[in-house]
């Protein structure tokens, strides 16, 4: 059902140009909104105060029930329009909540922060106000799930904190159940800790055995949406790439900054890509919608990208709890009392749920065990005062010089980034920020006693963490791997072990080493680049063995000895490697390791604990070094005889029909879609198939299920070509909006699912050549 008042109608064959005008209780004076072709918002404003309301306004007109849905889930108020099944996901959601004092929470992360929230969320309120006085401007989940669009409070933005990357309260945990069951030759075939080598110590007073296998099932409810219940874990998924490239290296002389950060591949689209433009700022790229700012892109005078720098922001508390009181525990000789909050959660259609949040000082009671006289809480930096997921991006995007921006980092609080940096002049620059926990005699790699003696001392000062300026050989780059420099104290300054395989770097590092004539469509290309390095390193073993192979096996060998490792979707050969490594090859290795430490019973369920879920949480050094080590070609035969047959039996017997497209896909699908409970699902609730090439371990990073279905990766890309700022390119796939009434819901899911990208304008020249429409704000008339 279209609005009677599109604000991006397709243009009327005429070329007459749609204008459509709101107005908005608040502004000073009108603001202009120019919509180019790829659903770009181009805002022009007399104030900051009034551009930032705008802001707010034109985030609601294209991501409204998104919006909604991700400060509900938040807050905790899913039960209130979706009803009693939610509560349990409330309840979690409120333990994770910011409950300390706002005033200082306002304060950590600049001068302005709140006021510009402030006028953010009086624009989205706005905006919520003329769907209420309009129901025909309203998007259409609203009717389909039969509630109201809610309004915010400025709090609510800085308050919420589950949506953002938690490390590594996952990783701590499984170490501890893999120590507990299978001991540690099993946790050296599960996960890699870096820098190595490193010796892991069970911290004095753990007992391993008082941890249940479900110890992390609230904070799970909390940081995962219910609507994404089944899906592969969020970890693995949010790793990213970026890189920057000095003039020396460039085709034209001028530095080129490239960001494609990895997520889950949702409809609609996690970014929301804005311009914005008033005196004192000029600054467009992506944010996430119900953020004020930018926080990717570039501001007409520095570029700047981000990617994850894990730093370990998390702890598993373990206490031992009074016998005769389940909520008192022991804590520096003494018996100290948890502090209650009850709280109740509104039900649609009946009686509000009484929640009892329980908080120790370290933080919320996620699991208690009376039976076992034990509790276990969660200690998170990002629960503590400026720690709002990419709030800190506030001072960052106006910084006007290298400098600027490096000194706005010193705010950044969570998560821990890699942020690279480029500026006309010719600097580029890497600077990892977070605040990083001071753990004195512990490491934080498991779980520890929460009687006193595992105490955070602080974090590090900014300057205790590695930096980088125009680096020697002219290009930096990152990809959540390992890259602390040499002779960095990790144990003293503890910033994690748990990092991301370095293959994408590894990858990246080799291309832009190899040229010095860099140009944006060239780092499209290594964006979306599909050479997996596994496939590489297991092609040079197979050409190097003369065993004699059955058919099936010499037909398979044949297929991949003479195959280029890209994991593109037109190819067989690709087809054939990831179905043989991820469902055969490594099950098999791990489990013959496991084989030659343990019985058979205890080896088949040790590697049901280790084996990734997915492909995007795995670490091909692993895998690669058994391999290595022992590739024998019995076992080798016989995994890609099975690998052959699973092949032939999902694309058909010959071999020439195959293709790895055929298999791997990019399927998004609304969140509308599992929340209707049974009922019709609309068309719209879902975009693609597409076929899709690469792997989690491509630089063009498609992660994926069990199912072959895209789990992960990069649906927002960036390239800027510093200094001549209108020739930088983007995407943001399915679309820009989130209204599935407009054009722009899903125009650029096909691009993306092709390795495309689209001009990101920037001068208003260019932006007014490519507007197909105008949105007028205006103050109420008197």
């Amino acid at each position: 059902m279209p609005r009677p008042e599109n604000p991006e109608p397709v243009p009327p064959p005429d070329g007459a140009e749609p204008a459509v005008h709101f107005e908005v209780p608040g502004l000073a004076e009108p603001v202009e909104i120019l919509v180019d072709e790829w659903g770009v918002p181009h805002l022009y404003a007399a104030s900051q105060d009034d551009l930032f309301l705008a802001q707010g306004f034109n985030a609601a007109r294209d991501r409204l029930f998104q919006l909604d849905l991700w400060r509900r889930r938040g807050l905790g108020l899913l039960s209130e329009v979706l009803g009693e099944g939610y509560a349990e996901h409330d309840r979690a959601a409120r333990l994770f909540l910011y409950r300390g004092d706002m005033a200082q929470e306002w304060r950590a992360y600049g001068e302005d922060t709140e006021r510009v929230t402030a006028a953010f969320v009086n624009g989205l309120n706005a905006y919520v106000a003329l769907c209420h006085r309009d129901p025909a401007q309203r998007p259409p989940e609203f009717g389909l799930l039969g509630y109201e669009p809610a309004y915010w409070e400025p709090s609510d933005v800085a308050r919420v904190r589950s949506h953002g990357l938690q490390y590594n309260l996952h990783d701590e945990v499984a170490r501890a159940l893999t120590l507990r069951d299978h001991g540690t030759e099993a946790e050296e075939l599960r996960r890699r800790r870096d820098p190595a080598p490193h010796r892991l110590r069970v911290p004095e007073g753990l007992d391993l055995s008082v941890i249940p296998d479900d110890v992390l099932h609230v904070y799970t409810l909390a940081t995962t949406p219910p609507w994404e219940a089944g899906a592969a874990p969020r970890q693995g998924l949010d790793g990213s790439n970026n890189w920057v490239v000095a003039p020396s290296r460039t085709a034209t002389g001028r530095p080129l900054l490239a960001n494609d950060p990895h997520r889950a591949v949702s409809l609609p689209a996690l970014r929301y890509l804005a311009h914005l433009s008033a005196p004192g700022i000029d600054v467009i790229g992506a944010g996430e919608p119900a953020l004020p700012g930018i926080s990717i892109g570039h501001n007409g005078h520095i570029a700047f990208g981000l990617t994850i720098f894990p730093i370990d922001q998390e702890d598993l508390y373990v206490y031992r709890t009074n016998p005769a009181n389940p909520h008192e525990y022991w804590y520096q000789d003494r018996w100290e009392s948890m502090t209650l909050v009850t709280e109740r959660i509104p039900v649609r259609d009946g009686a509000p749920v009484t929640a009892e949040l329980w908080f120790t000082r370290h933080g919320p009671v996620i699991r208690e065990r009376p039976e076992r006289h034990a509790a276990f809480a969660v200690r998170a930096a990002w629960l503590g005062p400026g720690m709002a997921p990419y709030l800190g991006s506030m001072d960052y995007m106006r910084a006007h010089d290298p400098d600027a921006f490096v000194a706005a980092l010193r705010r950044w609080g969570a998560p821990g980034e890699n942020q690279v940096y480029a500026a006309p002049d010719g600097t580029i620059g890497w600077h990892p920020a977070g605040r990083v926990p001071v753990r004195r005699g512990w490491d934080g790699t498991l779980p520890v006693p929460g009687d006193g003696r595992y105490e955070w001392d602080g974090f590090l000062g900014a300057d205790e963490l590695p930096a980088v300026r125009d680096p020697e050989q002219g290009w930096f780059a990152t990809a959540n791997e390992m890259n602390l420099p040499p002779g960095h104290p990790n144990d003293t300054r503890t910033v994690t072990y748990d990092w991301y395989a370095p293959t994408r770097h590894d990858r990246i590092g080799e291309e832009l080493s190899a040229r010095d004539d860099w140009t944006v469509d060239d780092c499209v290309r290594l964006q979306t680049d599909y050479v997996s390095l596994p496939a590489r390193h297991i092609q040079k073993l197979l050409s190097g063995m003369q065993v004699p192979a059955p058919a099936p096996v010499a037909a398979a060998l044949d297929l991949l000895r003479d195959w280029d490792a890209r994991l593109e979707t037109d190819s067989a050969a690709a087809a054939l490697f990831e179905v043989w490594y991820r469902h055969h090859l490594r099950p098999a290795l791990l489990r013959r390791a496991l084989e030659g430490t343990a019985p058979e019973d205890r080896a088949a369920r040790a590697l049901a604990r280790i084996l990734p879920v997915g492909d995007a949480s795995a670490d091909p050094r692993i895998d690669l070094d058994l391999l290595t080590a022992d590739p024998d070609p019995e076992l080798l035969h016989a995994t890609l005889a099975t690998a052959f047959a699973q092949v032939s039996a999902l694309l058909g017997p010959d071999t020439a029909h195959w293709s790895w497209g055929a298999l791997h896909h990019a399927h998004p699908h609304h969140p509308v879609a599992a929340l209707l409970d049974g009922r019709p699902v609309p068309q719209w609730a879902a975009v693609g198939p597409a076929p899709r090439g690469g792997s989690g371990d491509t630089v063009g990073a498609a992660a994926y299920g069990t199912d072959f279905r895209q789990t992960g990766g990069a649906t927002f890309r960036i390239v800027v070509d510093v200094g001549a700022w209108d020739r930088s390119v983007a995407m943001n796939s399915p679309g820009q909006s989130g209204d599935p009434r407009s054009p722009h819901y899903a125009d650029l899911f096909a691009a993306w699912a092709a390795d495309g990208a689209f001009p990101l304008l920037y001068s208003r020249q260019e932006v007014a050549e490519h507007t197909v429409a105008t949105l007028t704000l205006r103050p109420p008339a008197r």
